[in-house]
């Protein structure tokens, strides 16, 4: 097939055989957005969702999150994490969440930081979904990616970006 490293030459399913890499240390940067109501965005700053703390949940589900990504993902290895850092930044209309996951490993930490993306993204909506059924998820995509035979990538716009 085409070069994609997780099918076979017949096109089936598989697990890329990391054995022979060498261990780096590995650091990816993922982003992404909840787009909801004013009322929303007031009552998760306030304190004031029923369910309790919004953000402290979805900092705990990401982190959570990153560390099962391997169970998630059918083909992705469970990776040794070093680290997770969930942080939120609130803009006029959405919150916005960045996730950078860390590990010494043989393979890459950007599905990790995705994931950690993506259920913090989730845990919010359904903390505030009472308040808002509305929201949108959106642009949740890897910002960057340091470590491993690749080396350091940064998407577009993000070229100068330190993680």
């Amino acid at each position: 097939m085409s070069g994609l490293t997780h099918l076979d030459k017949a096109g089936a399913a598989r697990m890329v055989d990391v054995g022979a890499k060498a261990v780096t240390r590995r650091k990816a940067l993922a982003t992404g957005r909840i787009v909801m109501s004013v009322q929303a965005i007031e009552a998760i700053l306030g304190g004031l969702v029923k369910k309790g703390d919004v953000l402290a949940t979805a900092r705990i589900a990401g982190i959570m999150a990153a560390k099962r990504t391997g169970d998630l993902i059918p083909l992705c290895h469970p990776l040794p994490i070093d680290g997770v850092t969930v942080d939120f930044m609130f803009e006029d209309d959405a919150i916005r969440v960045e996730a950078m996951a860390t590990t010494s490993a043989k393979t890459g930490v950007e599905m990790e930081a995705i994931t950690a993306t993506s259920v913090a993204l989730l845990t919010i909506y359904d903390m505030a979904k009472a308040i808002d059924k509305g929201m949108v998820i959106e642009q949740v995509r890897l910002l960057a990616k340091d470590g491993g035979k690749a080396g350091r990538w940064r998407a577009a716009g993000q070229e100068d970006r330190e993680i």
